[in-house]
C-alpha cells in the first residue's frame, strides 16, 4: 500500500525560514557586499575584489586579538568543563535541596551580560570594591585598571563565575539521565568512586559534555559585552578580543570594507570550529 506524503506542514515551517532569511541571510549579503566594494557614498563604489581580505589577514591586530582569543577560550574550558563536572556530582540527585541547588546554580545565567561587567567593575576596585580592597590589605598590589595580568585574571574570573552554572547544569542532566542499574552491577561489584566515575558517569555524560564544551567555546570565543564593560579593552590591548577589534575598526574608524571582511572571516572561524564539534557529536553518537 503506497503511503500519501503529507507536505501542508512545510507551510509551518515557511515563517521560520522568511524570518531567518530576514534577520540572518539579507544582513549577511549586506556584509559581503560591503566585503568586495570601496564605498564611498550611495553613488561612488568601487569594486576591490579581495583586496579588503588580504589587507585584513596582513593586520597584525588580527594576529594578535586571534591569539588573545584562542587562549583566553582555551582557559575558559580547562576551568569551566572540569569545574562543572565537579559541581555537578556534588549536587543531590532528590529531595528539596536539589531544587534549592537548581535555582542557585540558574541565578547567574539570569542576569544580563552588561550587568555582570558593571558588578564586577565595582567588585573588584582596588578602592571601594570588596574584592580589590580586601586583596589591597592582605598586600597583594592588585588592581584591573593598570596591571595586565590583574585584567586578564579578573575578566577570567568573571567569565567562569558567570557561565560555569551552565556545564553544571548540563552535566547534571546527563548524570540523571543514567540508568540505576548501573549503579547497581557498580555496587555489586565494589566498585570505588573513581571506577564509577571514570567507567560509567563520564562515558555516558559524553555528548552532554561535547554539547558544554561547543557552547562554551562559542559565548567564549564571541564575548564582547563584559570585558568592554569592565576594563574597555585594557589596560592597552590586554583584555581586546576579536570582537571588540572589530568593532573599533567599524564603528570606531568607521572602515566599512575591511570590517566586512573581517567580520566573515570571524564569522568562517566560528563556523568551522562549529562543524568540528558537530562532527566529533554526531561521530560519538554512532558509537
Amino acid at each position: 500500500m503506497n503511503k500519501v506524503k503529507n507536505n501542508k506542514a512545510w507551510w509551518l515551517v515557511l515563517p521560520v525560514f522568511l524570518l531567518v532569511a530576514f534577520s540572518a541571510v539579507i544582513p549577511m549579503m549586506t556584509v559581503v557586499n560591503y566585503s568586495v566594494q570601496d564605498i564611498f557614498d550611495q553613488s561612488s563604489r568601487y569594486f576591490v575584489g579581495a583586496d579588503w581580505y588580504r589587507q585584513v589577514l596582513q593586520d597584525p591586530r588580527l594576529h594578535d586579538s586571534l591569539l588573545r582569543q584562542f587562549i583566553y577560550s582555551a582557559c575558559v574550558l580547562l576551568i569551566e568543563i572540569p569545574l562543572g563536572i565537579a559541581i555537578a556530582l556534588t549536587m543531590p540527585a532528590k529531595g528539596r535541596w536539589s531544587s534549592l541547588c537548581l535555582i542557585v546554580m540558574a541565578i547567574p545565567l539570569l542576569i544580563p551580560w552588561n550587568v555582570v561587567g558593571t558588578i564586577w567593575q565595582i567588585f573588584g576596585r582596588a578602592d571601594i570594591g570588596l574584592l580589590g580592597a580586601s586583596l589591597n590589605q592582605l598586600g597583594i598590589n592588585y588592581n584591573y585598571a593598570s596591571n595586565t595580568m590583574d585584567a586578564w585574571v579578573t575578566v577570567l574570573v568573571m567569565d567562569v563565575w558567570h557561565w560555569t552554572s551552565l556545564v553544571a547544569l548540563l552535566c547534571y542532566s546527563g548524570l540523571r539521565a543514567i540508568p540505576d542499574v548501573y549503579y547497581q552491577a557498580a555496587r555489586i561489584d565494589r566498585a570505588s568512586a573513581w571506577a564509577v566515575f571514570r567507567h560509567i558517569q563520564l562515558p555516558k555524560m559524553k555528548s552532554v559534555l561535547l554539547i558544554a564544551v561547543m557552547l562554551r567555546f562559542m559565548d567564549s570565543f564571541m564575548i564582547y559585552t563584559e570585558p568592554f564593560v569592565l576594563t574597555g579593552g585594557g589596560p592597552g590591548n590586554a583584555t581586546t578580543f576579536l570582537s571588540q577589534t572589530l568593532t573599533q575598526m567599524a564603528v570606531g574608524q568607521f572602515d566599512l570594507g575591511p570590517a566586512a571582511a573581517f567580520s566573515l572571516i570571524y564569522f568562517l572561524i566560528i563556523l568551522l570550529v562549529s562543524w568540528l564539534f558537530y562532527t566529533a557529536m554526531t561521530h560519538t553518537d554512532k558509537q
